[in-house]
This record gives structure tokens, sequence and C-alpha cells, in this order.
């Protein structure tokens, strides 16, 4: 592995503490990053845009004086969030050449931690799929099997940061879209709590969605949500900021904690044997660690809960086909969208108010009910996904059957929506690499709030089974 390869594998602390001590310069970080996204994003596909001479410029402001974080660590966006300067396309034509005018809140935030934005990375049509294979850019692909999807939403950030394009990136969840990409590649995927991170300017707050990043390690993730939690004025709902800092909590390993888990999926799919074998050896790994842990059964079948989740998510996707109108100036077609996203939009504008009041009273009580195992125990362990991931083309937006490609999806990632619905925090945690070449991956839940328990649980498991160091060979 070359020294600028080495680079982009190494710990954000670290890269930022190389700065500060003179030991490296910003642009020779920076330098390292775009060297790496032109040998390899020809064959991964997550970059949609990169802006070379915009990071160099600023690579150039930053000296070993300068206090803030990450001072100089190179970092990607996912091209649905506003970055100044930049195209923002949501992986759809609709959107043309539109380049955004301002940063979101969470670009803002990234930039005054000191973070380096090279560029944006790509994700499926307005994010509706598990998987990332736009029409609009072609497919991201898993670097340690490019015949394989890197997930969805997010899947441009996860090859980013798995391939070792960037240390880092931007990610956002709306039904798994960080924990599934993360599942795939090999990568720490948090969902923080609803409220967690602002999703200004555009808008007060949301059911579903909320950002974050993708990760080698449960110490970056820890400290990159010090610097993105946090109330912005005119937030319409947000969560309260931890007692100590997430950085800190994570040095300490949890108590004795109450840990229940599954692997049976909240909806009809079939888990595979290596997911759900790893899962119980995660669980027999929990247990000779000191904690409490048993098999248990959520209340979380439900039969309806894809449909329910669809009429949810259909109208906040819809949004985003809205403003992909105003930007072309004109009503969207079918020949605009894939067949998928034109199923979703057209399913949103039939969705009258009563009717999606109605779900989301329905999905609410949905909530009401699963959450008390969370009275009863600290932890919810299940598998990350259902399958391995999944062939590039084997889902596909593009089908002439969109509403079976949506169902596929859910067989495929029946375990990450239930968190959005609830607002809970999630994590998934490359804890394994399989027989078959591929990371494996699992998930916990925490009750409201608690990314702490999460983050040192995580960090706990990383310390007995390392896996940062794991690094698919590219060339």
């Amino acid at each position: 592995m070359s020294s600028q390869q080495e680079l982009m594998f190494q710990p954000i602390e670290d890269l930022a503490h190389k700065v500060k001590k003179g030991e490296l310069t910003a642009r020779e970080l920076v330098e390292a990053s775009l060297a790496q996204i032109e040998s390899l994003n020809p064959k991964l596909g997550a970059f949609t845009h990169v802006d070379a001479e915009g990071a160099l410029a600023a690579a150039d402001q930053i000296n070993s004086e300068d206090d803030r974080p990450f001072a100089g660590v190179p970092i990607a966006i996912k091209d649905n969030k506003a970055v100044a300067g930049m195209p923002l396309t949501f992986g759809a034509e609709l959107m043309g050449d539109f380049v955004a005018p301002s940063d979101a809140f969470v670009v803002r935030r990234l930039r005054e931690a000191g973070f380096i934005i090279v560029g944006k990375t790509a994700l499926p049509e307005y994010g509706l799929m598990p998987v990332t294979d736009p029409t609009r850019g072609g497919p991201a692909r898993n670097p340690w099997d490019t015949t394989r999807t890197a997930g969805g939403s997010s899947g441009g950030s996860a090859a980013a940061v798995a391939s070792g394009m960037v240390p880092i990136a931007h990610a956002n969840d709306g039904g798994g879209s960080t924990r599934i990409p993360a599942s795939c590649t090999g990568l720490v995927g948090l969902k923080p709590q609803r409220g967690r991170i602002s999703l200004g300017p555009e808008l007060g707050d949301a059911f579903l969605v909320t950002d974050g990043v993708l990760t080698r390690s449960t110490a970056e993730t820890a400290a990159v949500l010090d610097i993105l939690e946090g109330y912005e004025t005119g937030d319409a709902t947000w969560a309260a900021s931890p007692e100590h800092p997430y950085a800190k909590t994570i040095e300490h390993e949890p108590r004795t904690l109450r840990i229940g888990w599954t692997t049976e999926p909240p909806i009809d799919a079939e888990v595979d044997a290596l997911s759900a074998a790893a899962t119980e050896r995660t669980a027999e790994l929990l247990s000779e660690l000191g904690h409490d842990v048993e098999i248990a059964e959520p209340n979380w079948k439900n039969d309806m809960m894809i449909h329910l989740f669809s009429a949810a998510f259909g109208p906040a996707a819809a949004t985003q086909i809205i403003f992909a109108q105003m930007i072309a100036g004109r009503e969207a077609t079918a020949e605009d969208m894939e067949p998928l996203s034109w199923m979703v939009w057209e399913q949103s504008q039939a969705l009258s108010a009563p009717m999606y009041l109605a779900a989301m009273t329905q999905l609410n009580a949905f909530s009401r009910a699963f959450m008390p195992f969370f009275d009863s125990y600290d932890i919810l362990l299940t598998p990350a996904l259902a399958e391995r991931p999944v062939k590039i083309g084997e889902i596909d937006p593009r089908s002439a059957d969109p509403s079976g490609s949506m169902a596929r999806s859910g067989k495929f990632t029946p375990f990450t929506a239930v968190a959005n619905v609830t607002g809970q925090p999630a994590i998934s945690l490359p804890i394994e690499h399989g027989e078959d070449g591929l990371p494996l991956a699992i998930q916990l839940m925490a009750g409201p709030g608690r990314e702490d328990l999460l983050l040192r649980l995580g960090a706990q498991l990383e310390a007995a089974r390392p896996w940062a160091s794991r690094h698919p060979q590219l060339g």
C-alpha cells in the first residue's frame, strides 16, 4: 500500500494531529484523497462531483496553528445535502445542473470543525433504495466485491470511505440509509436519535430522516457526533445534549447491560445463515464480556409495516421531487424519473391528508407497543441485514415492476426501518468478515437518546474484535 493510500485509512483524529504537529500539511492530505479518487472512482462510482481546486484552496488556508479539531481532514458529502458552490442533484436527472447557493447546517458544522470537502457522493434517485444504482451516474460498487452493491442510500459515501478515497464521509438515514451501506462495506454507521442533528435550514424536523457519518471506528463516530449534535435556531424539535461528550463517554466501558437478541425480523423475510450466525456469536461475545444476554421477542411483528412506512416515507421523498420540479421549472413526467420514483410520486399524490395522518397514527401506535422492550432491556441486538450485499442489478429501480423492487428491498433490509419509525438511535457494526470475503454486520438498538450506550458497547466490541484495520484489496 502506498503512503497516500495509507493516509486515507488512518483515523481522522490521527490525521488532524499530524497537521497540528506539522508532520503533514492539509494540502498533502487533500492531495492524497484526490489521488485516490482519481485512481479508484472509475472502478467504484462513489463520487458524482469532485472539487479539487476548491479543496486545495481550502487546504492552503490551514496551518499547524489551526485549533479546529479536524483541521485539514478530507470529507465527502452525500449529494442530497447542499454544499455552497457544488451541484445538488438527489441522484435525479430532473435536477439538471443546479448548484447550491449555501451550505446545509450539517455541512456548515463540518466546515467549522475544519473538515475539507473534496466532493459529493452518489445516492439512488431521491434516496429511495437500499442500493445505489441511479440512472444518473450508474452504480456505486462495493470495494470488497465490485459486482455487489455498496448499499444505499448512502452508497457512494460508503464506497468512498471503505476504499480509502476519504477517511470519513457524510451520510443520512431515513430507513437504514446509513446503516445499510455501512453493513455492506465494513464501516460503522450510527443513526442518531431523532432531532439529535439539525436538518436546517430546509427542515425544522423530520419524522424519519437524520444525518450522520460513515467511519471505520466507534471513536471517530463519537467524536464527530459531538460536533454535529445540538440545537440550531429555529429547529422545531431537538434532542437534549448529552451530559458528557460522546468522545469522553466511550473511554469507559459500559456497566453490565441487559441485552436481548433476536434474528427474527419485524416483517416476513428470510435471514441468511451467515448473518444469523454472526448475531448469535456476538450475543455469546457480549455474555463473555459480562453482560446479561438472552434471546428476546420484541413486539415488532407487523404485516402492515411496509405499507405504513411507505405512507410516511413516500411523502418525505416527494418533497425532493417537488423541489426538483421547481428547479426544472415544470411538472415532472414519467420520462423524468425511474419507474420506482414515479410510482412513489404517484402514490404520494394519491394519498389524502386524512390517509397520511391515519398512517402516522398507526406508526406511532406501533412505536408505543414496541418501545416498552427498552424498559426490560438496555439493548436490542439483531442482524444488520437479512442477506449478504446483493449483486448490482438484483434490486432494480428501473424494473417494469417497481412495487416488486420495493418489496425486494424490504426483504434485504428488514431490521433497519424500525428505528426510523420510533426515532431511537441504532448502530451497525462490522463485527466479522464472512467466509465469502464480505463484511458481516450486526445492529444494536438502544432506548431514546442513548447513543452513549451504543457507542460504549460498540467500542467494547471493537476492542474485543478489532475491525478498523480491515481494508479491501483494490490495487
